[in-house]
């Protein structure tokens, strides 16, 4: 069956199941449907992790395991998981401080209640469910290609 661009909709799958899930996820935590997790930076499993390592596995697949484009993909995916896990998620907890600090100033002054995004970043388990995600996605799409 021919997909189009088989790397890019497997990397788009990787990422449509791994937000999927963690849309699941926050209905049996909460038992309400809540779309905005759908879309979601943070959480359980990281869609970006899913997305790239669905797209190296799927190059690999494709391409080989020892070319120069599996290489590219696999160090492509290593940046945004590294980044996933360490600045996106610092950079959460600096935005939970950060609202902290303005929750109060803002019942001492009035000042605005917007608040920061603190769910950014993932943990490392989250990053590894994510690329655990991601190369059974890309294994899974191999079979129909």
């Amino acid at each position: 069956m021919n997909l189009g661009n088989h790397m890019i909709v497997t990397a788009a799958v990787g990422w449509f199941v791994a937000q999927s899930l963690k849309l699941s996820i926050n209905l049996a935590k909460t038992r309400q449907i809540d779309f905005r997790y759908f879309v979601s930076t943070g959480g359980m499993p990281s869609a970006h992790s899913a997305a790239v390592s669905a797209l190296a596995t799927a190059v690999g697949l494709q391409e080989g395991f020892t070319g120069t484009l599996f290489g590219i993909t696999v160090v492509f995916a290593a940046i945004v998981m590294f980044d996933a896990q360490s600045v996106r998620r610092a950079t959460g907890q600096q935005a939970r401080i950060l609202n902290q600090i303005v929750q109060e100033l803002f019942q001492e002054h009035h000042l605005s209640r917007h608040k920061l995004a603190e769910l950014l970043g993932h943990t490392r388990l989250e990053v590894f469910a994510g690329m655990f995600l991601g190369i059974a996605t890309a294994l899974a799409m191999a079979q129909f290609t």
